[in-house]
């Protein structure tokens, strides 16, 4: 994921379960800001879970058709579903991922943005359990002579990547100064105008592109690095009942297959390895 620097900040519609449904009955409501409790689950605004993310990142989060959609957005919809709101989502710039800075404002409640779990990142924020496992995928110009990242290097080609991301961070890790791309549609747009040969980015991600026959024409991967990646949906530190709610709800979701469901719908083939839901230790 990325940072846009001076990016306002937009509150998007959400396909969502619970559209148009009202707040249950059982909750209670504080003096500030809209601030309301639902099933002994604090919410920063009434009737809704709110939900921080940066746009695009196809497959997890995206526009489609006016409204954001995706897989992070399917599973955080199903938290909503549970308790009886409806989810709003703000598009933040990715820098307040790392830092919890609209987690600790009060303008979210949860992050979900394709987000690795780290421990860097653990400083700032509490992490879910894991809900999807990642790898990294070398994307290149079919034209460019490209046949793996060390080709990169060897035949002096260029590396994209999404900036502030693991990808990026991979990048440097084995000595590539990667060109630095602000959302992974520009990282895109830089490997189809030869800004760049090749880009290192989330493998779901390269999968959408190449349903795109323009794209699979163009592009091949060349390499699948499994750097051991796990995604996690964040709240504010200490915030234990919202944590709690969305980590009952991911294993529900997986034993009652409503998991494979949305995996299948939004990612692909589901395969035993995306059901691993081991604790984040957050």
């Amino acid at each position: 994921m990325k940072t846009v620097l001076g990016r306002r900040t937009r509150i998007l519609a959400a396909t969502t379960a619970t559209a148009g449904l009202l707040l249950v009955a059982g909750c209670s409501s504080d003096n500030g800001g809209g601030k309301t409790t639902v099933k002994g689950v604090p919410l920063v605004r009434a009737g809704h879970i709110t939900t921080c993310t940066h746009l695009p990142y196809p497959p997890f989060q995206s526009e489609i058709n006016g409204k954001v959609q995706g897989f992070d957005v399917s599973l955080i919809d199903l938290v909503a579903k549970d308790l009886g709101v409806q989810q709003a989502i703000v598009d933040t710039p990715f820098e307040n991922f790392k830092t919890g800075a609209f987690l600790n404002s009060g303008q979210c409640d949860v992050a979900a943005a394709g987000m690795t779990i780290t421990e860097e990142r653990k400083k700032n924020v509490d992490f879910s359990d894991p809900y999807f496992e990642a790898t990294q995928a070398v994307l290149v110009n079919k034209k460019s002579g490209v046949d793996s990242l060390a080709d990169v290097k060897a035949k002096g080609k260029k590396l994209g990547a999404q900036a502030q991301t693991t990808g990026e961070e991979y990048a440097k890790s084995k000595g590539f100064d990667a060109v630095s791309f602000e959302s992974s549609d520009a990282v895109l747009n830089g490997l189809r105008t030869g800004q760049v040969q090749a880009v290192i980015i989330d493998y779901p991600v390269v999968q959408g592109w190449l349903k795109d026959k323009a794209n699979a024409d163009a592009f091949k991967v060349v390499d699948n690095l499994n750097t051991g990646e796990e995604y996690g949906f964040t709240v504010k530190k200490g915030n234990t009942k919202l944590l709690a709610e969305i980590n009952k709800t991911i294993k529900q979701a997986k034993a009652d297959g409503t998991y494979k469901k949305i995996y299948e719908k939004w990612i692909g083939p589901y395969t035993a390895s995306a059901a691993t839901a081991s604790p984040s230790a957050s």
